[in-house]
């Protein structure tokens, strides 16, 4: 990796995506910030990747759209030419029971968090292979290994994000390696909405939720440390993921 390096991070303008890319900035990177509709949320993240003195650019895209990925791989390539780092934050949750699900949902939820992320992988996956280098992690979910039925599309599309994960591993070795962070309950002090039902935190082994700080020590490992390791799945969720019933 270049003494700089460059990081792009999907769905940086808010929640985990925006403090993912704040840590990439500190660790020395300059940011390529993704929004889809969070245009405010974005520039300030932008604005404070600035302020630890690191360049970034902001690009709208919907990740779902191959079009939207081109363009945004077009600018960033334009703007740094290259990029170091891709992280598939940008994803939606939702609770619903499974007999109320509309097509429309299913459909969104895959695009989002599945199809998105392959789209992303793929062209700037093109774009580190032939520089030589690049990591790409995955944010997943304990829900992609657990059975989750009030969240079925969410759970289907997470699932979905691991195995990516493995097969990106092997299609772009040697060059490239590709790993996925699978959360658990994380809470982001002044951005939650009262509304969404959590575990009881007393099924949780470690008893707490966690908090973006549990998982940027993992995310910067991968992204800067990590030399041998690839197609890999690293939960952070204080153990929930040991109940595969835990939901």
């Amino acid at each position: 990796m270049p003494k700089h390096g460059v990081a792009i991070v999907t769905g940086s303008g808010r929640r985990l995506g925006r403090r993912i890319a704040l840590a990439l900035a500190e660790r020395g990177f300059d940011l390529v910030v993704v929004y889809k509709d969070s245009e405010s949320g974005a520039r300030e993240t932008s604005r404070e990747v600035v302020a630890l003195g690191r360049t970034s650019i902001v690009i709208q895209a919907d990740i779902s759209s191959p079009d939207d990925v081109e363009r945004l791989v077009r600018q960033s390539i334009a703007k740094y030419q290259r990029i170091d780092v891709l992280v598939n934050n940008a994803g939606i949750f939702l609770r619903r029971p499974w007999d109320e699900i509309e097509f429309e949902t299913w459909q969104m939820f895959l695009a989002t968090n599945l199809t998105g992320a392959f789209l992303c992988s793929q062209s700037f996956g093109r774009e580190m292979v032939k520089q030589g280098y690049g990591r790409i992690i995955n944010i997943a979910s304990i829900g992609g290994i657990q059975a989750w039925p009030n969240h079925i599309p969410y759970s289907v599309s997470k699932s979905g994000v691991v195995n990516l994960t493995r097969c990106f591993a092997r299609a772009l070795a040697p060059a490239v390696m590709v790993n996925s962070i699978a959360p658990g309950t994380i809470i982001i002090e002044g951005e939650e909405d009262p509304s969404v039902q959590h575990l009881p935190v007393e099924r949780i082994p470690l008893q707490r939720y966690g908090t973006p700080s549990d998982i940027i020590p993992v995310l910067l490992f991968l992204a800067t440390s990590a030399s041998y390791i690839t197609g890999q799945l690293f939960p952070v969720d204080g153990g929930r993921s040991i109940d595969f019933h835990a939901n």
